[in-house]
């Protein structure tokens, strides 16, 4: 459901289980990227608590980034299967296109 700011609403319960669901994910970014302000945009547009890891001010983040997704380019959305294993997804609009398939 959408509100006048076109911000995502749902009863506290449906937003318990979107939060549940966005415990897998992380989204490796930095803030004057334009293409992570993108997908920003579109994590508050969707209500989504989404660990954000910031790679130019956290070199542990960056590390991260290298060895599970092989490169250092962002956005990149770490999706956590249930199995533990990680798929690394980049390019902002097949992030965004992913996260209103899940949550819109």
């Amino acid at each position: 459901m959408q509100n006048n700011t076109d911000e995502t609403v749902r009863t506290p319960e449906e937003q318990a289980q979107v939060d549940q669901q966005c415990r897998s994910l992380a989204l490796y970014e930095y803030e004057s990227c334009p293409f992570c302000r993108r997908v920003l945009h579109e994590i508050e547009r969707l209500s989504l608590n989404i660990e954000l890891r910031n790679t130019r001010e956290d070199a542990t983040a960056r590390e991260e980034l290298i060895e599970g997704g092989g490169r250092t380019m962002v956005p990149c959305l770490r999706i956590t299967q249930a199995t533990g294993e990680a798929h690394w997804m980049y390019e902002s609009g097949d992030i965004v296109a992913w996260l209103r398939q899940q949550f819109a």
